[in-house]
């Protein structure tokens, strides 16, 4: 039996050895290029004229408002221990303070959930300054994400980071920065020799994880795309339709998909229905993690979106109905008055 599969050695988080040049940021500079190639397309296909530079502000604003929200969620929701709240400027600065030296650090810690708060604060905003049909624009805009953000997990895991948790599965990968379990505990030595996986006889030991990071760029990504795209884009009742379903789809796969990733660190399980005895290595579908929590909140909120837009649809439907209906002529109006 295979043990667990070595994270892949060639694999490194710098394009440039020696440069502070990322994959995990060139992965989502990708991730934007794809989306708004997705967008100029089904602006080409529905042959809508709509300015380039319109596009390209309203991206702008999108990208503005996902570092932002993304920053701001990661240090509130996802910081328990208050560091960012003693050391505001660290939100901001790529370098700090370690051991009395100045040190690169970089800016590591975002929120999905936060980003998407702030990227429809900012489009809408825009969008209605501007005053463009925003449900027509974000229907056509969250089509392509899903695409797009296929990229940004590749380069979670190119990072090695968000990976899942400990696992027996053939396919669990051992990711070099991952958390490690003393070999003197009994249910390290247990599980370890469970998967036929060999230990030393002391000191920390690297378990397998599941390679969460792929799930989701697979899941989140690629198949809701799929779903999106080919399937429901061709069928699109209503304004807001697509984007009521992107929200609803993502929360549903990423809540799934929850129970396989490890949880942030300092937040844990805010909800145990189910008590353990040793949550790494035990699972139970009733205990809830932070993120599920935020899914949830997203399915209802796609839910909520989904009725509220097909009632606003309804209602312009049968107010135009009525604006196109022939009007009686005066000579008829005479006609029945007499």
């Amino acid at each position: 039996m295979l043990a667990s599969i070595p994270f892949p050695s060639w694999i490194k988080p710098e394009i440039i050895p020696g440069l502070p040049i990322r994959w995990y940021g060139f992965m989502y500079l990708v991730a934007f290029l794809v989306t708004y190639l997705m967008f100029q397309r089904q602006c080409k296909q529905r042959g809508l004229e709509v300015k380039r530079d319109q596009v390209l502000d309203m991206f702008f604003w999108a990208i503005i408002g996902l570092l932002v929200g993304a920053r701001a969620a990661a240090v509130t929701i996802y910081d328990p221990t208050g560091y960012y709240f003693r050391h505001p400027l660290q939100i901001i600065l790529p370098f700090a303070m370690v051991d009395g030296r100045l040190r690169l650090t970089g800016i590591s810690g975002m929120s999905y959930h936060g980003g998407l708060v702030g990227v429809v604060i900012a489009v809408v905003t825009y969008l209605k300054v501007k005053r463009l049909d925003v449900l027509d624009w974000a229907d056509m805009l969250v089509t392509g994400i899903p695409l797009g953000y296929t990229f940004g997990r590749l380069g979670n895991f190119i990072n090695g980071e968000l990976y899942g948790r400990v696992t027996r599965v053939a396919w669990g990968m051992i990711f070099p920065d991952a958390e490690k379990f003393n070999v003197k505990l009994p249910w390290v030595r247990e599980f370890a020799g469970s998967i036929g996986m060999g230990v030393p006889a002391a000191g920390l030991a690297n378990l397998p994880r599941h390679p969460s990071q792929l799930y989701e760029a697979f899941f989140e990504g690629l198949v809701l795309w799929l779903v999106l795209w080919f399937i429901l884009r061709p069928r699109r009742p209503f304004k807001g339709f697509m984007a009521a379903c992107y929200i609803m789809g993502y929360g549903i796969i990423r809540f799934v998909i929850e129970y396989a990733r490890e949880p942030d660190i300092g937040i844990g399980w805010p909800i145990m229905l189910v008590p353990l005895e040793n949550p790494v290595i035990q699972f139970s579908p009733f205990n809830f993690s932070t993120g599920q929590i935020l899914c949830f909140l997203m399915i209802v909120a796609g839910l909520v979106c989904l009725f509220v837009f097909r009632a606003r649809a309804r209602r312009e439907g049968a107010r135009a109905a009525v604006e196109a209906a022939p009007k009686p002529s005066s000579r008829r109006l005479r006609q029945k008055v007499k």
